[in-house]
């Protein structure tokens, strides 16, 4: 019997549509080594290693008739060399260049009747260096321990060997039409209220997902429903476009934690510090109205592991852990960033102070009942976010900032030493911006997702998250 889809992760397709891509990101840039890193040596090492990651050369395939979730069948036709593509930028190609590429790659939806994934490998950037982009639909993810195609082909050792995964891989028969309409039939008989929900689901009923909801949120604490007072109006909801921009920021580990031990905060405190700053110079640059009062409100998924109890337990190190071991507890909050004040010591006091009231009262299961609403725990970090956007960001939030921890230890991929390492978290409807935040080797970097037509000035906003941080900076020895 194949696997079928959590419903989590059939939403993911369900609300998939052309100004919404359903896909999480990343862009890593490597250092070519002197033994050259090509698209053959990158072919070669993914076809070896793709046994761990058999959702890989899986696709989707429906039920007759939306009378039970979708089913996960190996793909019979399955070309790697569909998947691993080659792109290349004119030599000596920039950062900016690549992150346009970023863009138009993103804002394209991965073809349904293939494996949810592509990898391209970006040749001719300046200072003999190569990019890898990777794009891997929400649905493939689907559980928190789920393996990332990043994770297998990057090593901690350059010149790591690993034996041939299940090299000669058959794809087993897909199943027939009576098969899915008889196995259907069993989900009925023993979940019979699932037959309403597949066709509610596959048809995007708005009321139903509403009513989900309300029965969901329904009994919970006063602290959920001062969640669900709408968000701050403002430019960072408007209506989402077919196409994105994207923009980079970069910070050392070492002096967000500097401010960390100066203020009693937490690294991820002055991650959403530095965020607020940021957002705060781009609403003045912009002409918007800023008060001392002003807000504006950020869902924020946070990973820790439960067995740490240092307060930056967010950006631990990790050299001990698994390459790509994700933190086994997630906690995910509404945050609203004082983008009104003007001092930068008062701004991470304040964020401070709304994590840590969240944390102590519980109110964290604001967002997490939100996330629940889809019938599973959240399968990772991004797709936790990702998915209460897509329902909610124009009520609840503003912008969607994914934090997530990475390896403080150099990662290599066919011998070629990774620098840096962005992610792209997508956007939901009538979202504008998505910031993603991840750790690697002691930097910490910021991708900024945005759409094309409503944030133009992406590139002003990840310029001003570099002045935020070294405005944090200067609150040390102030």
């Amino acid at each position: 019997m194949p696997d079928r889809l959590s419903a989590v992760d059939a939403s993911f397709l369900y609300l998939e549509d052309y100004t919404t891509p359903m896909h999480v990101g990343g862009v890593a840039v490597f250092r070519r080594p002197r033994s050259d890193f090509d698209y053959e040596s990158l072919l070669s090492l993914i076809d070896r290693r793709l046994g761990l990651v058999p959702r890989y050369r899986q696709r989707v395939m429906e039920v007759p008739g939306s009378l039970a979730r979708p089913v996960w069948v190996d793909d019979q036709d399955f070309d790697l060399t569909y998947h691993v593509r080659r792109s290349a930028l004119p030599k000596p190609g920039n950062d900016d260049q690549l992150h346009d590429l970023v863009a138009r790659l993103m804002s394209r939806k991965l073809d349904h009747t293939r494996p949810l994934w592509e990898l391209y490998l970006v040749e001719g950037l300046s200072k003999n260096r190569v990019a890898i982009i990777t794009k891997t639909h929400q649905a493939m993810i689907d559980g928190i321990g789920a393996i990332e195609i990043g994770q297998v082909i990057f090593d901690v050792k350059r010149n790591r060997e690993m034996e041939d995964v299940d090299a000669l891989w058959m794809p087993r028969p897909a199943p027939t039409v009576a098969q899915l309409l008889v196995e259907a039939a069993t989900d009925a008989v023993q979940r019979p209220g699932e037959v309403v929900e597949n066709v509610r689901a596959a048809m995007v009923d708005a009321s139903a997902t509403v009513q989900k909801v309300t029965r969901a949120l329904g009994g919970v604490a006063s602290a959920v429903r001062a969640a669900l007072v709408p968000a701050p109006s403002g430019p960072l909801n408007a209506p989402t476009s077919t196409q994105r921009r994207f923009a980079v920021a970069k910070a050392k580990l070492d002096d967000l934690r500097s401010v960390r031990q100066a203020h009693g905060s937490t690294v991820n405190d002055v991650v959403l510090a530095v965020v607020a700053g940021a957002l705060r110079n781009w609403l003045l640059s912009r002409g918007e109205v800023v008060t001392p009062s002003t807000t504006l409100r950020a869902m924020v998924p946070v990973s820790v592991r439960s067995d740490d109890a240092e307060a930056d337990a967010t950006y631990q190190d990790t050299a001990s852990l698994p390459v790509g071991t994700p933190g086994n507890q997630v906690s995910a909050y509404l945050v609203d960033l004082p983008v009104g004040e003007g001092n930068p010591t008062m701004r991470l006091h304040q964020v401070s102070h709304a994590m840590r009231a969240h944390a102590e009262s519980g109110q964290s299961v604001a967002a997490d009942t939100l996330v629940k609403v889809g019938g599973s725990a959240p399968p990772t970090l991004h797709a936790l976010g990702a998915r209460v956007a897509n329902e909610f960001s124009d009520r609840l939030f503003n912008v969607l900032v994914t934090n997530v921890p990475g390896p403080q230890v150099p990662l290599y991929a066919a011998g070629a030493r990774m620098m840096e390492m962005f992610p792209v978290v997508p956007l939901a409807k009538n979202q504008s911006l998505s910031v993603g935040v991840t750790s690697y080797n002691g930097a910490v970097y910021f991708g900024l997702n945005a759409d094309r037509d409503a944030m133009p000035d992406v590139g002003v906003l990840a310029a001003m998250i570099g002045e935020a941080v070294d405005e944090m900076i200067g609150t040390v020895d102030a």
